[in-house]
């Protein structure tokens, strides 16, 4: 058996794995070093690699910004940041039709501007939202679809650990990544809200009515969100201005945060110790399956799938938006059953080169950055696209009154929504890299 029939016949394999429930990580890993002892013939070559690539994976600079914004996300959950976007969000929101919905969207983005997990953010908001719209007469579908939507923009909003891994693997600048998010994240949130409005006129009984907030305690509520503006300021704002780097960026916004959290009161040394091993308990879980990812993705440069792939794409003559919409919708197929690290991880070693072989009338650079925005999209797609949406697991978790089959009705509204945006980011690429030089 030749090199790149084992690779090919790996794939096959890894899916395997995964569908028996084992973890992403050690799927990974397994097909690595399985896939590089049949190549070798004996286990030296993988054994010498698992040491060299262990030490230069986790010996980066740039994976520390990792932990960093782990670290800022669970500080700011503790700071009570949450509880003051929401409120704020829903004084001024909350009175209209759907308007606790649109308010906990809202929230949603501004949490996730200062998190950068799509499943700590809806977990975090489910928390304060839930129970806001249960007590305005929201369908509980309704609700949990709204706040697993919602959820997603915290992988889109900048600072956004996935867009990290993507700059990593394929050496693009993090803030440049960064700065091309954020209005595909607008303009995510945006969607969000006219979905709802639309929603609830199509489905009257799905909201109930608010009084409205008088305007004393709307100012009062929304300076109650400077916390969350000075981080996101000085976090994204200096990574902007060359004040820091990206890494120094995630550094200053968890101590920031942290000093919030102890100033709110809500920080104490056993809460404190909590919030390291959390961030270290996640932390090691994403190393864990970067490492199994470069392992896998070693041999597939061993076996020449990458190149051949692309070789045998580029001969067969098609055009690049062909095959840039075959890649998208590969995405949002296997973003229902893969969590978005795995995705990107696994996948992006094969693709980035196919794409960055094609001729989309922009730079290389241009290509690179608009591919990963768009990726991280359709992957975001399939935490919310039922049967296996991530993140209508973790909301249904938490809102066990509700049966699954109302989120799933009541998400596909926004699944919609999405769906229309990258059709638009696909055929309009000047709105993603409108603030890149």
């Amino acid at each position: 058996m030749s090199l790149l029939e084992l690779g090919f016949l790996s794939f096959p394999a890894l899916l395997l794995m995964i569908f028996l429930r084992a973890p992403i990580g050690l799927a990974m890993l397994l097909a690595g070093i399985g896939g590089l002892w049949l190549a070798m013939g004996d286990p030296n070559m993988f054994m010498s690699r698992l040491k060299t690539e262990a030490y230069g994976t986790f010996s980066s600079y740039s994976l520390t910004i990792i932990p960093m914004f782990l670290l800022m996300g669970q500080f700011a959950t503790l700071s009570g940041m949450s509880q003051a976007l929401f409120k704020a969000a829903e004084s001024f929101l909350g009175h209209r039709k759907g308007g606790v919905a649109m308010a906990a969207v809202g929230a949603c983005a501004g949490f996730g501007s200062i998190c950068g997990s799509s499943l700590a953010t809806a977990a975090t908001m489910s928390r304060v939202a839930l129970p806001e719209l249960r007590r305005y007469g929201y369908s509980g579908g309704f609700s949990t679809a709204t706040l697993a939507a919602g959820g997603t923009l915290g992988i889109l909003i900048p600072p956004s650990v996935i867009l990290v891994i993507y700059a990593i693997l394929t050496e693009q600048n993090i803030a440049k990544l960064f700065l091309a998010a954020f209005i595909p994240g607008i303009l995510a949130a945006l969607g969000y809200i006219l979905t709802i409005s639309v929603y609830v006129r199509v489905h009257p009984d799905a909201a109930g009515t608010r009084e409205p907030t008088p305007m004393a305690e709307r100012w009062k509520a929304l300076l109650d969100v400077w916390p969350v503006l000075v981080v996101f300021g000085l976090v994204v704002g200096g990574i902007y201005a060359g004040w820091f780097t990206p890494t120094e960026g995630a550094a200053i916004g968890a101590a920031g945060t942290g000093l919030i959290a102890l100033a709110s009161g809500n920080m104490s040394w056993m809460v404190f110790k909590e919030s390291i091993i959390a961030t270290a308990t996640a932390t090691g879980m994403i190393f864990f399956i970067v490492l199994g990812a470069a392992i896998y993705n070693g041999f597939l440069a061993l076996s020449q799938v990458p190149q051949e792939l692309s070789a045998w794409v580029i001969g067969q003559g098609f055009s690049a938006w062909t095959v840039l919409i075959i890649v998208l919708a590969f995405y949002l197929v296997f973003g229902c059953l893969m969590d978005s690290l795995s995705m990107i991880l696994l996948t992006i070693p094969i693709f980035f080169p196919v794409i960055s072989q094609l001729d989309f009338g922009m730079t290389p650079e241009h290509v690179a950055i608009w591919f990963g925005i768009l990726v991280l999209i359709v992957v975001e797609v399939g935490l919310i696209t039922p049967p296996v949406g991530m993140n209508l697991f973790i909301i249904n978790a938490m809102d066990k009154e509700t049966p699954m089959t109302q989120t799933y009705r009541a998400v596909m509204w926004f699944v919609t929504s999405d769906l229309i945006r990258v059709v638009i980011l696909v055929l309009f690429p000047s709105i993603t890299l409108f603030l890149i030089p």
